[in-house]
């Protein structure tokens, strides 16, 4: 049996989607889902591993992951402690797809990567075919930090997210995983919703008031009552599984007759409400 070691949030996430359990003994500070894993050893934050925490557990692989900004410093610290590490890097829906056939076949149990890759794929089929066919197309705006503002580019998995129900992302017009903007260019684009997920920030520590006082946002149907809609970080900003709840929840807000709001756990809840 392997014993492995996850040093970021949506790499513990692949791991439980493949039906790992006893193999995974350590994980990063901020892996805080699946529930049933927070009695885990902590090797330190996800940007700034413990590098003696990780070798006192022993592992056999390392699994660490490029889509969190940083990440390096790590990798090159296991690679100066000869700690056998994997790098993911997922950009996109179908990278996700293809990181649970890698990361099967590097932990031996290739059949579960494979229907893991299928099961994934298969469900953002069955929520796309659930998309109403309309004349216009939502506009929305995912803030993922206020100060300075930032937003997901084209090149980001939620402009795919927004294209699987149906929406546009504001800022697909910039060819970037990233962009830095302002309140005022934002309001100028005209979104109907505002889609708030701070990366690393509970909702609840989120208030609407925080975006109803910009003063750039004053006069406009911004801050008018049912546009502005703080979500679960979980469900947006890690490349895993979890990304379906995000989707479904959005496809809620947009389509409440055709969706019910998602519960927390299984992403592969089936949503569509039936006539």
């Amino acid at each position: 049996m392997k014993r492995i070691i996850s040093i970021c949030p949506s790499n513990t996430e692949m791991l439980h989607f493949l039906g790992l359990r006893e193999e995974v003994c350590g994980l990063d500070d901020f892996s805080d889902w699946p529930h049933t894993w927070q009695h885990l050893p902590r090797v330190g934050p996800d940007l700034d591993i413990d590098i003696d925490k990780v070798k006192a557990l022993r592992p056999d692989l390392v699994i660490a992951s490029l889509s969190v900004p940083g990440m390096e410093k790590n990798i090159a610290q296991l690679k100066q402690a000869e700690i056998p590490t994997l790098v993911l890097n997922p950009k996109t829906l179908k990278d996700i797809a293809e990181d649970f056939v890698y990361l099967g076949d590097a932990l031996g149990i290739p059949s579960q990567g494979r229907a893991a890759k299928q099961r994934f794929l298969q469900e953002i089929s069955l929520i796309q075919a659930a998309i109403p066919r309309q004349t216009t197309t939502p506009r929305l705006y995912f803030e993922w930090w206020p100060k300075p503002v930032f937003t997901p580019g084209r090149k980001s998995w939620l402009t795919e997210l927004c294209q699987l129900v149906g929406a546009t992302n504001i800022y697909a017009d910039h060819d970037a995983e990233s962009v830095q903007t302002d309140w005022g260019d934002v309001a100028a684009r005209q979104p109907d919703y505002v889609l708030v997920t701070w990366t690393g920030v509970p909702r609840e520590r989120i208030k609407t008031t925080f975006f109803t006082s910009r003063p750039a946002w004053q006069g406009t149907p911004l801050i008018e009552k049912g546009n502005i809609h703080i979500l679960e970080e979980g469900w947006f900003c890690r490349p895993s599984p979890r990304l379906l709840l995000g989707g479904k929840q959005v496809a809620h807000l947009l389509y409440p007759d055709r969706f019910r709001a998602p519960e927390e756990g299984d992403p592969y809840q089936d949503t569509r409400l039936r006539p």
